[in-house]
């Protein structure tokens, strides 16, 4: 019975973390530069949408990968695990490292710069990267649930 609710568990947050992804980055945030004359305003709220969706990617990441641990505790470093970490990593680096680095040129007046169109080419591309790990693990297989457990 604990084993199907872990797995339950594991498919919302994996939904939540993912759909957020794919909802944010690639419906959101162009629909704000389409829709919004303001591009410093549509890149003010589509970086408080990044920001939230990566919060919600290290609270559900962290889970998944401990859920992870937990239902293959002979198995700690497989490929579900792995693309975890890789996906944390990930949203680490865009939020803490490529993310302040870009507010702060923004912050400068050079948002026009070739510096800030390099670091935001490499925040999106991390983000896309991202983006298809996560859809890897959403059609993979899910991870199966112990019959005694059933």
């Amino acid at each position: 019975m604990l084993a199907a609710r872990v797995s339950a568990g594991e498919r919302i947050l994996l939904t939540l973390w993912v759909g957020g992804l794919w909802s944010v980055g690639y419906m959101v945030a162009p629909a704000l530069f389409a829709t919004l004359d303001d591009r410093a305003l549509a890149g003010s709220l589509a970086g408080v949408m990044f920001q939230l969706i990566a919060y919600v990617g290290l609270v559900c990441g962290v889970l998944l990968l401990l859920f992870n641990q937990w239902r293959y505790a002979e198995d700690r470093v497989n490929w579900r695990a792995l693309v975890l970490l890789l996906m944390l990593a990930l949203v680490v680096i865009g939020e803490f490292v490529l993310g302040p680095m870009i507010a702060g040129l923004r912050e400068q007046g050079l948002a026009d710069s070739s510096r800030f169109a390099r670091l935001h080419g490499v925040a999106a591309t991390a983000y896309l990267i991202t983006s298809l790990l996560g859809l890897a693990l959403v059609i993979s297989p899910a991870p199966a649930v112990a019959p005694a457990d059933a």
